[in-house]
């Protein structure tokens, strides 16, 4: 339903018929009221502008009418050439004179505006009603009432009705008036703001929205507008955070190959070492060297995680209940910590979604084992599921010591950690995953003063989509 334009529409029709009615009416109301005590020269007075009247308002419904027919709105009735002989007679007249366009009241008394118009051999006649007033009996009575004016001869109607009509006339246009600009400028603003919110957003300023309560046309586009701002942002995001990672990959490729290297000649060297050392230091030779080969092995175990992070492996998504492969996990999880408290609310009737079976394990076990080892003994570790920004979420919650600023800015970036297993490159491989399955990994507030996470994920698609 196109509301929009029926307000147009409505304005118009406010804007023209409204003011045109009071004017009719007011006038026909004075003229009964004051007929009863005024003079023949008022009478002759308000007969002419009864007459003035009536011609204005002929006028205005010619333009009306011509308005209706050039915005296509009025549909003619058409007079082939080939029926001429059957046109009649007002319409045979008119074809005969060499108007190219004519109005004419319509028969019987003039209730109705026609117009005729030329077009090629044929005649086209538009028509409308003058809403019940009858031009012709008016005109007679007009003619009547200058008769009777011509035999009586005595005062003027100027103060009891011309002047009046002339002060309602003006307060009815100016209220008028005032109406239409309200309206104008109720329609246009949201047009003027929408406007300045697509020059905002197309300078990068992406955080831009607009507030509307309408539900017509331009409510919808503002709410276009505001769902397409946080489309862009959110794809900038991760446009820039996989190009970050592209980056990071690239010097982790690099990185793992040059330690590798290294590794490999350090460990054959202290292995033949201990090989050519005499018995007598053997002992010591060889805790030496299982010191460098301990240290070696956890330097390879950083070598081979980043070269896990530098690596995409093809990814095979399928259809995922999530409240089963969540459940799984913490079950899974809760064997390892049986000092933390697990807890999970999954949503009913939750749609499956749309990943890889794999890289979704490895961001849930991610997670709900960084929750563990943030709440610690005695803690507590909430898992959820639902349905949000029209994706599939699980959201994970910690009853640790949360996240600071500085730690949020920084999480999902590849670091160094000290964890006794730990890389630095969890968080990272995690949003990886989740971005190239057309979702996303995100922080949010945390349901139980800890740190809180929300996975995002596509819904499966059904055979009938």
């Amino acid at each position: 339903m196109n509301r929009l334009r029926n307000k147009l529409i409505l304005i118009f029709l406010a804007a023209t018929l409204v003011p045109l009615a009071a004017i009719l009416w007011i006038s026909m109301a004075l003229l009964e009221t004051s007929l009863s005590w005024v003079a023949t020269d008022d009478l002759d007075r308000l007969s002419k502008s009864l007459e003035a009247t009536a011609r204005e308002y002929y006028r205005q419904a010619r333009d009306d009418l011509k308005a209706e027919v050039a915005s296509g709105r009025l549909e003619p009735q058409r007079y082939n050439a080939g029926a001429r002989a059957t046109w009649p007679m007002s319409i045979q007249q008119f074809w005969q004179s060499p108007d190219a366009e004519r109005f004419e009241l319509s028969e019987p008394a003039g209730g109705r505006l026609n117009y005729l118009v030329r077009h090629g051999t044929d005649v086209w006649l538009y028509s409308r009603s003058l809403n019940g007033i009858r031009l012709d009996d008016l005109t007679l009575q007009i003619s009547q009432t200058h008769s009777r004016v011509e035999k009586l001869r005595q005062s003027n109607l100027h103060r009891g009705l011309i002047y009046p009509l002339i002060l309602l006339t003006t307060i009815i246009w100016i209220l008028s008036l005032a109406s239409v600009i309200y309206f104008a400028n109720r329609v246009s603003r949201p047009i003027q703001d929408l406007t300045a919110g697509l020059f905002l957003l197309a300078g990068g300023h992406f955080e831009t929205r607009l507030d509307t309560k309408q539900k017509d046309e331009i409510g919808r586009a503002i709410q276009a507008f505001n769902h397409t701002a946080d489309d862009l942002r959110q794809s900038r995001d991760r446009l820039v955070y996989l190009t970050q990672v592209a980056s990071w990959q690239l010097l982790a490729r690099k990185m793992a190959h040059e330690l590798k290297n290294s590794l490999t000649p350090i460990r054959l060297t202290v292995e033949e070492i201990l090989a050519r050392q005499p018995d007598a230091d053997r002992r010591f030779l060889e805790q030496a060297a299982q010191v460098v080969a301990d240290e070696v092995e956890s330097l390879e175990r950083r070598v081979r995680a980043f070269s896990e992070f530098a690596t995409e492996p093809p990814a095979n998504p399928t259809s995922l209940d999530l409240n089963s492969l969540l459940d799984e996990r913490i079950q899974f999880l809760s064997v390892a910590h049986p000092e933390v408290h697990y807890e999970i609310r999954p949503a009913p009737n939750l749609p499956a979604a749309w990943a890889d079976a794999d890289q979704i394990k490895g961001i849930l076990t991610n997670l709900l084992e960084n929750a563990a080892e943030a709440a610690g003994p005695g803690g507590e570790v909430l898992g959820i599921t639902g349905v949000g920004q029209e994706k599939i979420l699980v959201e994970v919650h910690d009853s640790g010591p949360g996240l600071s600023t500085e730690a949020r800015s920084s999480l999902f970036e590849p670091s160094i950690t000290f964890k006794k297993h730990g890389m630095g490159l969890g968080l990272s491989i995690s949003r990886k995953n989740a971005l190239l399955a057309g979702g996303d990994l995100q922080t949010i507030e945390g349901q139980l003063d800890g740190a809180g996470f929300r996975l995002l994920l596509q819904v499966a698609r059904t055979m009938d989509e």
